[in-house]
Parts: C-alpha cells; sequence; structure tokens
C-alpha cells in the first residue's frame, strides 16, 4: 500500500462532467449530481484502510451537508480486475451496508479520476454552487487512527463554508490515503 497526498486545492478549477454508472442501476452526471450550494466529488474504494477507517462518520457528514443545499457524489476508480474487493457488486453491497445517501458511482475506464487528477482514496473535491473547486483537503485529523475527542471537521467545516459563502477556506491540509490503483499493461 503507498500513502499519497494530493495537491493542494486549485481555487476556482472547474468541475470536470462525467457519465457514470451508479450502483443503483441509475446514470450520474455533472448535471444531475450538483446541490443547490454546491457539490463534493470524492474518490473512494472498498478495501482502502484511510477509507474504511472514516466511513461511517463520512456518510453522517454527507447525510448532514445535505440540509446545506450541499450534495455528494462517491466515485470508484481504482483496477477492478486486481482488486476484486472494489468490483461493482462489492460496490452495490457497501452502499447498502453502509447506507449511502449519496450514488456510488464507478469509473471502469478511470478517465474521470485521471481527469480530476485524483491521486488516492480518499480524495476530495468540494465544489461551490457555480462548480468551481474550493476545498482539496482531508476530511479530519484522524487519518487510519481513532478521532481524537476535539477532532475537527475539516471536510464537513469547509463545505458548510463553501454553501453559506460561495468560498472553501484559505488554509487546507492535505488528504492522504492509498494511491489510486491504476491499470497496469
Amino acid at each position: 500500500m503507498v500513502s499519497l497526498n494530493p495537491p493542494v486545492c486549485n481555487f476556482g478549477q472547474p468541475a470536470v462532467d462525467f457519465d457514470l454508472l451508479g450502483v443503483d442501476g441509475k446514470r450520474y452526471t455533472l448535471a444531475n449530481s450538483a446541490g443547490e450550494n454546491g457539490l463534493l466529488v470524492m474518490f473512494i474504494c472498498n478495501h482502502c484502510p484511510y477509507v474504511k477507517t472514516i466511513k461511517t462518520r463520512l456518510v453522517a457528514d454527507c447525510r448532514e451537508l445535505l440540509k446545506y443545499g450541499i450534495n455528494t457524489i462517491a466515485i470508484q476508480s481504482n483496477d477492478t480486475k486486481n482488486y476484486p474487493e472494489d468490483s461493482y457488486e462489492r460496490m452495490q453491497e457497501e452502499a447498502k451496508l453502509f447506507d449511502f445517501s449519496f450514488p456510488y458511482v464507478l469509473d471502469e475506464t478511470q478517465e474521470v479520476a485521471k481527469a480530476y487528477g485524483a491521486v488516492c482514496t480518499p480524495d476530495f473535491f468540494g465544489f461551490n454552487k457555480n462548480l468551481e473547486l474550493q476545498y482539496r483537503g482531508r476530511f479530519d485529523a484522524a487519518g487510519r487512527g481513532e478521532p481524537p475527542a476535539d477532532n475537527p471537521r475539516d471536510l464537513f467545516n469547509a463545505m458548510k463554508l463553501i454553501a453559506e459563502t460561495g468560498n472553501g477556506p484559505k488554509e487546507q491540509i492535505a488528504s492522504i490515503g492509498c494511491s489510486i490503483k491504476w491499470f497496469t499493461e
């Protein structure tokens, strides 16, 4: 497992369109995914220990963000042949098990991950209502460990700020996670 940190936020970068199949059998695009006040695009997977550690808190925060007009879409871009735990069928099981309040979609060509510049799971891209990038940071301070009692909710607080003002925090701490499992020839 290789741990990586994505680059810092490129404020104002426009969201890249996509058309991906969700675990519910529906197609999701940028247009039908965005919320009234913004969109959280996150690259996650099933097998990554960083994602596993935060998943329950992540699902709760995404559900709470709906109240602020922020929708979420989760994109799984890993090579499913070499990482069968991330297969479409396993994604369906995961979404049901954790009661995802957001679409969980498969980027089977990895083109969407490449277009966004995603490098790890989790990798978060927080967009305002104009679909301009305002956040590219961590979920919280816990990493793969247990969250401290005073654990800051970096992602949640950033997305709430974006919903309220259209702008993300100027200071952001990069996410950390497992490298995206790119196809090998």
